[in-house]
């Protein structure tokens, strides 16, 4: 990272504000410094602005990635760079489908722009609001730059949070091969492969030609939890915590629980002897729960096949044609319990007398007192065929035309794109049809108490729905830009220069739910379509004056017209004071603007449940218990059965709001960066960013702690059932988020012995405050769950830490060098919600170290070998239920100790 770092001290929040203002111009000047010391001096266009300028010239806080520091990290995916980078709250890649997104000061991936060399790719093509990283080729980049402060001036809607810009390579000549092994010191899975390969040829100040293109494939296994058994929390180590996973009771399982209409009180014939291990374990009140160690998966299954090709022709000296083409295509296959037989209208999973398989029959299931032949209404989760597991398949691909230069005066440039997205999802195996186990059971021919016999997996096969697609998804964006820059007069400091850009694009989102999966019982997938498009103009100015040596100020305002929300100004001021060669102060102010995603206001509509909740709950009116907050100590309501309305997941209706209206912000910054000599450079830069109309929705724990605030959301039937949780995108109140970014590098010795260096990028959070209505209370988030979902992506809460840095110790000596990097968040408050006061607790501060070396064995050949987690910390255990695996698996890698080898040969 090219940015400057420094440690801080543990000052009080006000005393790090005040510090920021006296101490925020640094970054600036070690970028200056990196940037001279890679390439000649000239100017070039920064991200966050339309003017080419020195890199040294730039007022904004931006960071800077180069490629290789990725390979000294030990990184080996996107996902890998967004989860170390401080300012990031993104989240591991999860069983969504939607693979990696970032999440700039935990505003949402719906706010931080994505770009690749400079423009918009394809979003995602469900949620249509953000692109999915996995997808650009890690292979191809030269490296990232990551702009800290608003910029919808220059970009339009959506970049509220911040703008991530992917460099590829200008030019490659030669060829390269690299293949990259990760392999967990554990056994099981979780280990991952890579190979990339890259060819250029031509050489633009040469032959005025170039061309190359880069083929990147990358795959990870499967890690259950049973694989890091102990090192995950098992279950000792949640009862410590006060959630036991023997607490719940009458839930789907394996053998099935059942009750009768004389008896509504679950029960289980298999209890007494153990719920038939390793499928289930025992429960309360004499019934059996599934065994999550069994089913449960810590990383989910990916592959990832990028590639990207760019063909350059210099016309003249300063003109130059520019070709790109990227596809990327990723399947992430995701996997939960095993299917369970739920009702289908009006039809029940019953088992009658006249079934083998009833208790105390010829099958063999133990008598159950008290049972004599009234029908049966089972519990029952289908082991046989192992978890329900999906594929989610993606592809996005854009084509690129591009030019820029220099005519008369006047630089500018110019583009022309056309990205397309697609997303489709499958059933891949364990899943059946949900009226065919209605049948089945009814017939006699299904066993809900325990393994199938032949005839029972044969008739399973023939209900399964392996390999039947269940949606399809598709994301177009149609876009032409073109930006003009001159220099207009000289002033003391220099040239007053002036930018003036236009943005036409359209999007437009297809999204099916098909008819076919509805047979599907158990993935609540209901038929539905949503399709919509979108136009938007945007017009956009930018001067930069640099009114005398020492000071420099610029100006961006934009006007977009959007064909279904109307229009928008949004303007930006900034400046960069340089008194001295020693120290710089920069700031900006801003204001943001992001309509609502095409599928948050189009996408599908249902007037039935489509989803079920994340974790489990009790439904507070038809299992009503002292604590609602916390499942498992409700009881079920007279008529109720206790599997679906205690510690249960609960229907839900997610899809779109037509009345959504945009979200505004108001941001800026104020720094300060000091080199005082050249050995040494740090910044301090505060940040803040304020919210209104803010478009998200509440996580699952909100409904439930704040019932009577949220009773119009549960949506009930005439008989008084839960039809869904209503949990579409709204407009809550307002967000308020604001810290200081602090980074530092030291050049600490260069001797004969090689050069020693240390360097530190770091966020403190001094506030992240939620307001859930308008006008309505403020709530702190810093250092405790959010009280707003993390985006469209998923129903976890906005993890916002006080302190998260990133430290790095480097050696280099010739051909060769070594970096130990430490990755540390702060404490936490953990969510509390689920557990009774004894249990409230503190997720404590997590820290790990990864150690990488290189070496250049021949002129040709360079072998990197590292250990990622080297002292083997576990993941930090947490008592919030969504978290299934009892881990924080936003924020922490459960592989352990990694080992990691990578070999990378150049030939010319």
């Amino acid at each position: 990272m090219k940015h400057p770092r420094s440690i801080p001290p543990r000052p009080t929040s006000r005393q790090f504000v005040l510090s920021s203002i006296a101490l925020a111009v640094l970054s600036l000047a070690q970028q200056a410094q990196a940037q001279q010391a890679d390439a000649p001096m000239q100017r070039v266009e920064v991200t966050g602005s339309s003017i080419k300028r020195l890199a040294a010239e730039e007022a904004l806080p931006v960071t800077t990635i180069k490629a290789d520091e990725l390979v000294k990290q030990g990184m080996t995916t996107l996902a890998d760079v967004m989860m170390a980078l401080p300012q990031s709250a993104s989240l591991q890649p999860s069983n969504a489908g939607s693979g990696t997104n970032i999440n700039l000061r935990g505003l949402g991936v719906n706010r931080t722009l994505v770009l690749l060399n400079g423009r918009r790719l394809a979003n995602e093509a469900i949620a249509d609001g953000y692109a999915n990283l996995d997808t650009i080729p890690i292979s191809a980049l030269q490296r990232v730059e990551v702009l800290r402060d608003g910029a919808s001036s220059i970009y339009g809607s959506d970049a509220i949070g911040g703008v991530v810009n992917f460099i590829t390579k200008r030019e490659v000549e030669g060829g390269n091969v690299t293949v990259q092994l990760v392999h967990p010191q554990r056994r099981g899975g979780g280990d991952e492969q890579r190979i990339q390969a890259t060819f250029g040829k031509g050489n633009l100040e040469r032959d005025s030609w170039n061309v190359y293109g880069t083929v990147d494939f990358h795959q990870r296994s499967r890690l259950l939890l049973s694989d890091r058994a102990g090192f995950v929390p098992d279950a000792a180590a949640m009862t410590a915590i006060g959630l036991p996973p023997g607490a719940a009771s009458g839930g789907y399982a394996t053998p099935a629980n059942f009750t009768s209409a004389a008896n509504k009180n679950a029960a289980n014939p298999y209890y007494a002897s153990g719920c038939l291990s390793p499928y289930s374990i025992q429960g309360a009140k004499n019934t059996c729960v599934l065994n999550n160690d069994t089913y449960g998966t810590a990383l989910y299954p990916n592959k990832q096949l990028t590639m990207y090709a760019k063909v350059t022709r210099k016309i003249d000296a300063d003109n130059t044609v520019t070709v790109e083409y990227t596809r990327g295509d990723e399947s992430i296959f995701a996997s939960k319990t095993p299917t369970q037989a739920l009702a289908v209208g009006a039809r029940t999973p019953i088992l009658p007398s006249t079934s083998k398989w009833y208790p105390g029959k010829s099958g063999g299931v133990p008598a159950v007192p008290g049972i004599t032949n009234q029908p049966l209404t089972v519990s029952w989760a289908v082991a046989d065929f192992g978890p329900a597991v999906t594929r989610d398949n993606q592809i996005n691909q854009r084509l690129l035309l591009s030019a820029d230069g220099h005519l008369g005066n006047w630089d500018y440039k110019a583009g022309m794109s056309y990205g397309l997205s697609l997303r489709k999802g499958y059933y891949k195996s364990g899943y059946f049809s949900g009226i065919g186990l209605i049948n089945g059971l009814a017939n006699g021919v299904l066993n809900p108490f325990g393994l199938q016999d032949q005839a029972g997996r044969d008739y399973l096969e023939s209900i399964a729905a392996d390999g039947m697609q269940n949606r399809s998804s598709k994301s177009a964006y149609y876009g032409f830009d073109g930006t003009v820059s001159r220099s207009l007069m000289a002033l003391a400091g220099g040239d007053l220069a002036f930018a003036l850009g236009a943005d036409l694009h359209r999007d437009t989102n297809e999204d099916t739910k098909l008819a076919q999966a509805a047979d599907i019982t158990y993935a609540k997938s209901v038929p539905a379509h949503g399709e919509s498009a979108r136009n938007v103009a945007g017009i956009y100015t930018e001067i930069d004056a640099p009114v005398t040596k020492t000071l420099d100020l610029n100006g961006a305002l934009r006007i977009d017209k959007y064909s279904d929300v109307g229009s928008t100004v949004t303007p930006k001021i900034s400046f960069r004071w340089q008194p001295t060669k020693t120290i710089m102060f920069r700031g900006s102010a801003n204001t943001g603007f992001r309509a609502p995603t095409l599928f948050d206001r189009y996408g599908y509509r249902t007037t039935v449940a489509n989803t079920t909740t994340a974790a489990r709950w009790d439904d507070p009116v038809l299992c009503p218990g002292p604590t609602p907050a916390i499942p498992g100590t409700g009881t079920a309501v007279a008529g109720a059965n206790a599997a679906d309305v205690c510690n249960a997941k609960l229907n839900k209706l997610t899809g779109s709001n037509n009345a959504l209206q945009p979200e505004r912000s108001k941001g800026g910054t104020l720094g300060v960066v000091f080199e005082p000599s050249r050995s040494f450079t740090a910044s301090f830069d505060y940040w803040q960013v304020n919210m209104k109309d803010m478009l998200a929705n509440p996580p699952e724990n909100v409904y439930f702690t704040n019932y009577a605030d949220y009773k119009n959301l549960f949506v009930r039937n005439p008989d008084g059932s839960l039809a869904y949780i209503n949990n579409t995108t709204m407009n809550l109140g307002g967000q308020i988020a604001g810290g200081v970014d602090v980074s530092a590098n030291w050049e600490i010795a260069r001797n004969t012995y090689g050069t020693f260096g240390a360097a530190i990028d770091g966020t403190y959070l001094t506030h992240f405050d939620n307001q859930l209505v308008p006008n309505g209370p403020w709530m702190s988030n810093v250092g405790q769950f959010g009280w707003a979902s993390n985006g469209t992506t998923s129903s976890f809460p906005i993890i916002t830490f006080r302190w998260k840095h990133n430290l790095r110790l480097t050696w280099q000596s010739g051909d060769y060098s070594a970096q130990l990097t430490n990755n540390f968040n702060s404490h936490y408050r953990d969510a509390n919600t689920a557990v009774t006061s004894q249990y409230y607790r503190d997720i404590p501060s997590y820290s790990t170290w990864n150690l990488t070396g290189s070496v250049r064995v021949q002129k040709q050949v360079r072998i990197t070998a590292g250990v990622t987690n080297l002292f083997d910390k576990a993941p930090p255990i947490t008592n919030n239920t969504i978290y299934s695996s009892g881990y924080l698996s936003s924020v922490a890698n459960p592989t352990g100790r990694t080992w990691n080898l990578r070999v990378s040969y150049d030939f010319d």
